[in-house]
């Protein structure tokens, strides 16, 4: 019998991005290089699994503007064309590097790769990546769980709590409505808390959520059991914590397993390195030098000087570190089982798009880990959090502490001199939502549709990843412009609603362009008080 038990978690998310207004655009490249670096990779080791009967567990958070992609059409197609252009450099690459030792087979590695990605895309999977995931959670090893609508950070929308009971009543029905059944845990986005958001997550039937690890310790009471076993808020929602440990072997960049010196070099690609005029056609067609995807260098060590890339080698360091990450856990379940008086569980959460898009051996390391922990020991047991908490075992009550996992652990990434201007416009917007269905509480017609375009333009504005990218300086024009054009869209389309003048031309443009939450009713914005028992 196992001692203790270890829960994976992965959420997979990325912000709404689709700009058919654009031949090119970098924002659909971050979707593409997802695609085939992380999502594709991991179906691929989850089959590999399945088809050798391995018991793994594993619980993945699709965040539903992630999801709503993977259903574009437009999105799709944008993917083939991707795909196409790299399969043709990648045969340019193959005659270029004709008779190098080292990087003629890493170009013939690279289109292995990317015509395994057009094939399993477009012939396996038919483009239906949510079908692909839906049948796999069928079998019982994976668990499927949703986050907040457009990863809204929860916590700077509660003076409005309209707009948070939004954000999740969205989610959670796009989420039913695609994998087939309700989820029954979510991510909170950048796994942000404040007291108060468990009772929308009980009311709307979430059992489950996640904390980083002071979320947990400064909880009050403090937990007898530290982020070893959930707490219980006061609500009757459980609150798992992320262990540090098992975090810090995986995350960190100097001490965890993705800086090893043998794996690829994330930095390093041919986009920068080779003429202009040869890799022209890859790059943005205004000349700026990009990633390729088409990487020939290991990591190495901090120099200038890198050495070539060995996938052999480094899919050897893969089996090394996923065992090593298994005898951890196996020492920390032992003890932790010594004095703890019931099975130890250790939370292990991480952004899914580590596994194969920056480390790109990481797929390669959750399979052998799977496959060691199955055959190789005995100590502890993958579980889910559902079935843990299925267990039955008393939890101890408690409420948890405001935190985050952003940089300090509270809301500070998210607030600061560089994003606060966005709030007063996010609060007054999530306001006048709120008040246009009191004041139109049974629209139909062209009043109902702008109503609704009206809940999508402010979830939209909403997106946590705006003020993120904003606080760390990366893209922030881009960000500035998301938040900029929902909220312009929002007013103006509110403008002309009251006086009843919506000019439905643009609404059908509004529509096309941002087409997200099909089945979305501007009910859910009714003031708490009065919501129906629909919602």
């Amino acid at each position: 019998m196992s001692k203790g038990y270890l829960s994976l978690i992965l959420h997979a998310h990325l912000p709404f991005v689709r700009h058919p207004e654009y031949l090119f655009s970098l924002e659909e490249k971050w979707y593409f290089e997802a695609l085939t670096e992380c999502y594709l990779p991991l179906l691929e080791v989850l089959h590999r699994l399945e088809r050798d009967n391995i018991d793994y567990r594993l619980t993945i958070s699709i965040s539903p503007t992630l999801a709503a992609m993977w259903q574009d059409s437009y999105l799709k197609e944008k993917y083939r064309s991707y795909l196409l252009k790299l399969l043709d450099l990648a045969d340019k690459e193959i005659k270029r590097t004709a008779g190098d030792p080292h990087f003629f087979p890493l170009a013939q590695h690279y289109r292995q790769r990317f015509q395994s990605a057009y094939r399993d895309y477009f012939e396996h999977y038919q483009g239906d990546l949510v079908g692909a995931f839906r049948r796999l959670a069928q079998g019982g090893k994976i668990e499927l769980i949703t986050c907040a609508a457009t990863h809204g950070y929860l916590p700077l929308l509660l003076n409005r709590p309209e707009a948070v009971y939004a954000q999740l009543y969205t989610a959670i029905d796009q989420h039913t409505r695609l994998f087939g059944r309700a989820p029954k845990g979510i991510w909170l986005p950048e796994c942000a808390y404040e007291s108060g958001l468990e009772e929308f997550l009980a009311e709307l039937g979430i059992n489950y959520f996640f904390l980083e690890t002071h979320g947990i310790l400064y909880a009050k009471p403090r937990p007898a059991y530290g982020t070893y076993s959930p707490l219980l808020t006061p609500s009757g929602v459980a609150a798992f914590g992320r262990d540090e440990e098992s975090s810090k072997q995986v995350w960190s960049k100097t001490e965890g397993y993705p800086g090893d010196y043998y794996y690829r070099d994330f930095y390093r690609d041919i986009g920068y390195d080779l003429p202009m005029e040869y890799i022209a056609p890859y790059i943005h067609p205004d000349g700026i030098r990009i990633h390729t995807g088409f990487k020939y260098y290991r990591i190495t060590g901090k120099t200038n000087h890198k050495e070539p890339y060995n996938p052999v080698e480094a899919q050897k360091k893969a089996a090394e570190h996923a065992g090593n990450f298994m005898f951890n856990r196996e020492r920390q379940i032992e003890y932790l089982a010594d004095v703890m008086n019931r099975p130890p569980i250790i939370v292990a959460p991480y952004d899914a798009e580590l596994f194969g898009h920056w480390w790109y051996e990481g797929p390669a390391w959750l399979e052998f880990l799977f496959r060691k922990i199955h055959y190789d020991q005995n100590i502890f047991t993958p579980i889910t959090p559902s079935e843990y908490l299925n267990l039955g075992l008393p939890l101890q009550e408690a409420e948890p502490s405001p935190s985050s996992w952003g940089h300090e652990g509270y809301h500070g990434v998210w607030l600061n001199q560089e994003n606060d201007w966005i709030y007063p416009h996010l609060h007054m917007a999530a306001e006048k939502m709120v008040q246009a269905v009191r004041d139109f509480p049974q629209a139909t017609g062209i009043e109902k549709e702008a109503l609704t375009q009206l809940g999508r333009e402010l979830l939209l504005a909403q997106a946590s990843d705006w003020p993120f990218i904003m606080s760390t300086g990366t893209m922030v024009r881009y960000a500035k412009e998301r938040v900029h054009d929902h909220l312009v869209r929002f007013n103006r389309l509110l403008t002309q609603l009251y006086r009843r003048q919506i000019d439905e031309e643009w609404l059908r443009k509004l529509q096309t362009h941002d087409n997200i939450f099909p089945h979305l009713d501007y009910k859910i914005y009714a003031p708490l008080t009065e919501k129906t028992a629909v919602h």
